[in-house]
C-alpha cells in the first residue's frame, strides 16, 4: 500500500431517478474509501449531470457546461468505481451517457463496479457495462460488491445490517483496483499506451 502518492479514484453514482437508493450505497462505499490512505476520492453524481443522449462533435455551451462538471475529473482519475443499480436488465441511460461523451479519459485506467437491485443485485448490469468498458480500452477488475435486494440489506441509518460480507467484498475490489491503477500508472509513464 502506498500512502505517499495515493490513487486518484473517481467514484460515479450512475442513478439520477426521484427516489433513488444510489446515495445510501455511495455514502457507505465512501465510508470504505475514506478508511484508506492509499485511495484520495471524488464522487460524480450523474444526478448533477445532464448530458444528452444524442452525442454532437461540436457540442454547443449548455453541454460544454455540463462537460466542464464531470470530465476534468475522469481525465485525472486513475481509476473509477461505479455504483449502478439494474434497470430492466442493464445499466442506467444517464452512465451510458457520461460514457460515450468520454474516450480518452477511460483509456487504460481500471473501473471496478458496486451494484445494487433486486435479487440479482445488479449484476446483470455490471455485465454488461464490463463489455462498453473494454471497447473504452478500459481494463475492470474481477471482484464486485454486490447487494441482492438492497432496500432490505441496510438499516435506517443507511449502514448494510450485516457488513461482513460488503466490507469484505469492498477490501477486495478496491485492492484489485489499486493494483492495476499503480501498474497501468506505472506502465504509461514508461510508455503511451497505443490506444
Amino acid at each position: 500500500m502506498d500512502i505517499t502518492n495515493p490513487i486518484r479514484l473517481a467514484v460515479i453514482v450512475a442513478s439520477n431517478r426521484e427516489g433513488r437508493f444510489g446515495p445510501v450505497v455511495a455514502d457507505w462505499f465512501a465510508g470504505r474509501t475514506a478508511e484508506r490512505d492509499d485511495f484520495t476520492t471524488r464522487v460524480v453524481d450523474l444526478a448533477d449531470v445532464d448530458l444528452p443522449t444524442a452525442l454532437s462533435h461540436s457540442p454547443g455551451p449548455a453541454v460544454r457546461a455540463e462537460l466542464a462538471k464531470v470530465s476534468p475529473v475522469l481525465a485525472e482519475a486513475d481509476a473509477f468505481v461505479v455504483i449502478t443499480p439494474e434497470y430492466n436488465h442493464s445499466f442506467p441511460a444517464a452512465l451510458k451517457s457520461l460514457i460515450d461523451w468520454h474516450f480518452t479519459e477511460w483509456q487504460a485506467k481500471p473501473v471496478g463496479f458496486v451494484s445494487y437491485g433486486g435479487i440479482s443485485g445488479g449484476l446483470r448490469a455490471v455485465e454488461q457495462l464490463r463489455q462498453v468498458f473494454a471497447e473504452m480500452h478500459a481494463v475492470t477488475v474481477r471482484d464486485t460488491v454486490s447487494f441482492h435486494l438492497a432496500h432490505g440489506q441496510f438499516d435506517e441509518d443507511g449502514a448494510p445490517k450485516d457488513p461482513t460480507g460488503p466490507d469484505t467484498a469492498a477490501k477486495t475490489m478496491l485492492d484489485q483496483l489499486g493494483w492495476w491503477a499503480r501498474a497501468l500508472k506505472d506502465a504509461k509513464s514508461t510508455r503511451p499506451y497505443a490506444g
